[in-house]
């Protein structure tokens, strides 16, 4: 069908097409809050060109740190992983629960290739549709979308558990909530973070001006737990 886009959010890997037809069947939206590990699913898509395509599976693993694309374009996902399988044409199509609600967005997978286009090897990943419909709901209404602020400038050379803090964005959630510079983020509402980039994808988790709660290690070494509103920011 031809269709046109509506808008576009690489940093959420999500796009939304709109066609001009009518009397659609519609999905029923699921709760990817819910859903738990071993829980089974389909995924549902034109893997290599072959239409209305579905492979099943389970939910292997949920709130795992993915990150896609270039430097330029990164996308962040706080990722539901499956064992259904996930090729090239599969991006974009639902990941359904049991009853047939869609509960992710698929979106990418695990490659053992060094460069070519490879198969499912059983590790793909899908965006909570949580996640992908707060994305979506914005880009319908206003034709973009935007993305939560923590406020903070990680050190990428950092190489011990959690997210060292460098810098702080000037009137912004961690600095309003008085979090001080090389400070080194250790959990986020209780999930730890083991890395920059897991810290990130948690945080793109959440909407803009949502409350969490951070615990960090002080320049001091002490612990100490933080509430913090996150700002907002046009995403890419």
């Amino acid at each position: 069908l031809p269709a046109k886009i509506v808008g576009r959010d690489p940093g959420y890997d999500i796009a939304v097409l709109q066609v001009q037809k009518g009397n659609l069947p519609v999905i029923a939206i699921g709760d990817s809050s819910k859903v738990s590990v071993g829980d089974p699913v389909l995924a549902i898509g034109s893997p290599l060109g072959l239409a209305s395509t579905v492979t099943s599976g389970i939910i292997s693993a949920l709130n795992r740190p993915v990150s896609t694309g270039t430097d330029v374009a990164q996308s962040y996902v706080n990722a539901i992983q499956t064992d259904a399988a996930i090729n090239p044409g599969n991006s974009g199509g639902a990941l359904v629960d049991a009853q047939g609600r869609i509960i992710g967005v698929n979106s990418a997978i695990a490659t053992l290739s060094s460069g070519g286009v490879s198969g499912s090897i059983g590790l793909g990943f899908s965006i909570p549709i949580n996640e992908a419909k707060r994305v979506i709901d914005e880009i319908i209404a206003t034709g973009k979308s935007k993305r939560p602020v923590l406020g903070v400038f990680f050190d990428p050379a950092y190489t011990g558990v959690g997210a060292k803090i460098t810098q702080l964005s000037p009137g912004e959630g961690a600095e309003k909530a008085g979090i001080p510079v090389n400070s080194v983020l250790r959990t986020i509402d209780g999930v730890k973070v083991a890395n920059s980039e897991a810290a990130i994808v948690r945080i793109r988790s959440y909407a803009p001006g949502a409350t969490v709660t951070v615990v960090v290690d002080l320049p001091t070494g002490v612990s100490k737990s933080f509430k913090v509103t996150l700002g907002s920011a046009p995403s890419l």
